[in-house]
C-alpha cells in the first residue's frame, strides 16, 4: 500500500479536480446571466429573459453541487493536512474565511432573489440581482485564488518564534503579485467553460430543430464570449502567468517546458516526450529561439534549464507536469481557433445552418473541462516539491497520526458518493434541458 503522504495527495487531488467541474461552470454562467438580463432590460424582449432564467435553473444545480463537493476539502486541512495548517493556517485562513463570510452568503442570498424574485423586483432590479450574483461568484474565486496564490508566492507573513506563519499584511496578501494574473487567467477559463456550454447547448437545440430562436441566442451569445475571453485567455492572461512562473519558479517553467539544459536561443518544444533517464526531450518538434522571446522578450535571452537547480528542487513529477501543461496550452489554441472559425462564420450569417460546426462546438464542450483540469495539475506539480512555494514541504505537510489505511478508505468512499452525486447531476441537468427555456414562471 502506498504510504499516508502520497494517499493523501491523491485523495486532495481527486476531490478538488471533482469539485472544480461545478465553479467553473457557475463563474461562467454568470457572466452570462448578465449578458442575457442585460439583453432582456435593453431590447425589452421576454425571450431573452427567458434565455437568463433557463441558464440560472443550471446555475442553481451546478452552485448546489460545488457546495456539496467543496465542503470536503475544507475538513481536509485538518484531517489529512493538519501540520500544514498548524504551519500556515494563521496566513491561508484569513482569505477562506473571508470567502465564506463575504463572497459565498453573498452569491447564495442573492441566487434566491434571481431565482424566485423576479415577478416582484422588476426588471431593473432583477438586472441588479444578476449583477451581484456576478459579483459574488466571481468574488468567491478571488479570495480562493488569493490563498492558492500565497502557497505559489508566500507575501504578506512574518515567522512566529515556534515556527508558525502569522499574517503581517492583508493588503499584501490579497495584492499578491501572483494572483493579478492567476486571477485573470483562471476566471477567463471559467468564462470560456461557460460560453462553451451555452453554444453547446444552442448547437443542440438548433440541431435537434427545437426551441429555435433561445438556440440562436444561445448560440450567439457562447460563440461571441468564447471568443473574447479565448483570445483574452491566451495574451494578456496566459502571458502573463508564464511570466510570474518566470520570475518567481523558474525551475516550475523549465520543467513544463521540457528544457532539461539551460541554453541562450531556447527553442520553444511543441511536441515531445521527456526522458528522465537521458534528460533530454525525445523526438521534439520546436519553434527555435521563441521560448527565450516569449520569457525575456528577446531571441538571444538565456533560460534556465533543470540542470541550473538541485535536483531536490525539480517538481516531483515532470513527464506528467510537461504534459498537462501542453494539453492545457493545445487545448487553448485549439479553443482559439474554432471561436474564430464560429465567429466567421456568425458574421457571415451561415453559422446557424452549418450542421458540422454547430457538431463540433456540442462535441467541444468536455474539453475546457479538461483545459481547465489540465491548468490546475500545471499549477500544483509546478509549485512541488513546496506546499508553501520556499517555506515549506510536501512531504512536512500531512498529518502525522492518520493511517494510509485510513484514507484510502475514506477515498473509497469520496469515489463512491462522487459517482451517485455525478449521476444525479446529470440527471438533473438533463431535465432542464429537455424542458427547455420557455418553461413558465
Amino acid at each position: 500500500m502506498p504510504d499516508a503522504l502520497t494517499v493523501d495527495r491523491l485523495q486532495f487531488a481527486f476531490t478538488i479536480i471533482f469539485h472544480y467541474l461545478f465553479p467553473q461552470l457557475t463563474m461562467g454562467l454568470s457572466l452570462l446571466l448578465v449578458v442575457f438580463k442585460g439583453l432582456g432590460l435593453v431590447r425589452r424582449e421576454q425571450r431573452f429573459d427567458e434565455d437568463a432564467r433557463f441558464l440560472g435553473r443550471i446555475f442553481a444545480i451546478n452552485f448546489a453541487v460545488g457546495v456539496v463537493t467543496g465542503i470536503p476539502m475544507e475538513f481536509q486541512f485538518g484531517t489529512n493536512w493538519s501540520a500544514f495548517s498548524a504551519f500556515a493556517g494563521g496566513v491561508v485562513g484569513q482569505p477562506l474565511a473571508m470567502e465564506g463570510v463575504f463572497a459565498f452568503f453573498l452569491e447564495s442570498s442573492v441566487l434566491g432573489l434571481f431565482l424566485f424574485g423576479e415577478r416582484r423586483l422588476g426588471p431593473l432590479l432583477h438586472f441588479g440581482s444578476a449583477l451581484l450574483l456576478f459579483f459574488g461568484s466571481w468574488l468567491s474565486g478571488f479570495f480562493i485564488l488569493a490563498t492558492n496564490a500565497f502557497l505559489q508566492h508566500p507575501v504578506g507573513h512574518v515567522a512566529m518564534p515556534d515556527g508558525h506563519l502569522a499574517l503581517s499584511s492583508l493588503g499584501a496578501l490579497l495584492g499578491n503579485p501572483w494572483l493579478v494574473w492567476q486571477f485573470a487567467h483562471n476566471m477567463s477559463a471559467a468564462a470560456i467553460t461557460g460560453a462553451f456550454a451555452v453554444a453547446a447547448l444552442g448547437a443542440f437545440y438548433l440541431l435537434s430543430g427545437r426551441h429555435l430562436a433561445h438556440g440562436r441566442d444561445l448560440l450567439r451569445a457562447g460563440v461571441i464570449v468564447g471568443l473574447s475571453f479565448a483570445l483574452f485567455e491566451l495574451f494578456p492572461s496566459g502571458d502573463q502567468q508564464a511570466q510570474n512562473v518566470a520570475r518567481f519558479q523558474p525551475v516550475a517553467l523549465a520543467a513544463m517546458e521540457g528544457l532539461f539544459h539551460s541554453k541562450e536561443g531556447a527553442a520553444l518544444a511543441l511536441i515531445g516526450q521527456p526522458d528522465m533517464a537521458t534528460l533530454e526531450l525525445d523526438n521534439p518538434i520546436e519553434v527555435p529561439k521563441a521560448l527565450s522571446f516569449l520569457t525575456y522578450r528577446r531571441w538571444g535571452a538565456e533560460v534556465r534549464g533543470l540542470d541550473s537547480f538541485p535536483r531536490d528542487l525539480w517538481p516531483d513529477d515532470v513527464p506528467l507536469l510537461y504534459f498537462a501543461y501542453h494539453i492545457m496550452v493545445g487545448l487553448g489554441t485549439a479553443f482559439i481557433a474554432l471561436m474564430a472559425l464560429a465567429g466567421l462564420m456568425l458574421w457571415r450569417g451561415r453559422l446557424e445552418r452549418s450542421r458540422p460546426l454547430l457538431w463540433a462546438l456540442l462535441l467541444a464542450l468536455p474539453f475546457p473541462y479538461i483545459a481547465t483540469t489540465a491548468g490546475w495539475v500545471t499549477a500544483e506539480l509546478g509549485r512541488q516539491p513546496w506546499l508553501v512555494y520556499g517555506l515549506f514541504r510536501t512531504s512536512q505537510g500531512a498529518s502525522p497520526n492518520v493511517s494510509s489505511g485510513n484514507v484510502v478508505f475514506t477515498l473509497l468512499g469520496f469515489c463512491g458518493l462522487y459517482l451517485l452525486v455525478g449521476i444525479l447531476y446529470l440527471f438533473l441537468v438533463g431535465r432542464e434541458i429537455a424542458r427547455g427555456p420557455t418553461l413558465a414562471l
